[in-house]
């Protein structure tokens, strides 16, 4: 690994502002602490991160997965939602994801069966993770 081209960097600004970049896709964003850590609140913290990816690794397979059905999604979002530990290094200990799914006759089966698969099988995020991961669904249907 040390002669490895790095996957991402971190670049310091001030204060505990960051530059977050990635070396395949170039995509980049700020991470900043809170205020009341010396932060200057003007990007996403870490642990957000962490979150963030989780639902993005995740909602990408589970689209896909329902694209895959022939489901007639009109419009997806997922809601994270955490409890961290006490003590530092204050992780994750207890994930839960929404999936809210918004389409014409949308299948519970079908949406079920492709968090499944996301968690279980294909998200990277979710596999890395030492929490407990827990997930729910709503399915609102609407005018074709």
């Amino acid at each position: 690994m040390k002669d490895q081209k790095p996957d991402v960097e971190v670049k310091w600004v001030e204060g505990l502002q960051f530059v977050a970049q990635a070396n395949d896709s170039q995509a980049a964003f700020i991470m900043d602490g809170s205020p009341d850590h010396g932060g200057l609140d003007s990007g996403v913290r870490p642990m957000e991160a962490l979150l963030l990816s989780l639902a993005g690794c995740s909602a990408m397979d589970v689209i896909s997965v329902m694209q895959k059905k022939r489901q007639d999604v009109r419009g997806f979002r997922v809601l994270v939602s955490g409890e961290r530990a006490e003590e530092h290094p204050k992780r994750w200990t207890k994930i839960h994801l929404e999936y809210v799914f918004t389409g014409v006759g949308l299948s519970g089966e079908a949406a079920a069966r492709a968090i499944e698969l996301s968690q279980t099988k294909y998200c990277g995020v979710t596999a890395t993770l030492n929490a407990e991961i827990t997930s729910s669904y709503r399915l609102v249907e609407v005018a074709p």
